[in-house]
């Protein structure tokens, strides 16, 4: 599985696209007020390579035993979801029906019977407009 990752595009899906963290989208000088193009190309290096140092650093550091953490929780949730979840659901289900048959036969004794005699009732009742 690990033979097939993508090395160049690692976010196929797009998902960390509200990410921008290039000098164009953090650092912008407007008409009339500029530095020295010297100062502005060191300014870029500096905050390209500072970026990518310290993210290399940091994901050398913390990356792999934070993608074991996330890991461990998603086959916690996976585990929670097909073992727990899903089966409680399932059972609910099942006595959501047996209490929807019980409900059904208590409004059919006890209410219709009340429901037919007052519409029953009330279909004698004639209206005229004057």
């Amino acid at each position: 599985m690990a033979d097939q990752l993508d090395m160049e595009n690692r976010d196929p899906n797009s998902i960390n696209d509200h990410i921008k963290i290039s000098f164009e989208d953090t650092i912008a000088e407007v008409p009339g007020a500029h530095a020295i193009d010297c100062v502005w190309r060191n300014s870029y290096r500096c905050f390209e390579g500072g970026k990518s140092c310290c993210y290399k650093f940091l994901t050398a550091i913390c990356g792999i035993c934070i993608a074991l953490y996330w890991g461990c929780c998603f086959a916690c949730l996976a585990f929670e979801h097909i073992w727990c979840v899903t089966p409680s659901l399932s059972a609910f289900r099942i006595e959501c029906g047996a209490w929807r048959k019980y409900y059904s036969i208590c409004m059919d004794c006890f209410c219709a019977p009340c429901c037919e005699t007052m519409g029953l009732f009330f279909s004698n009742i004639k209206v005229q407009n004057k």
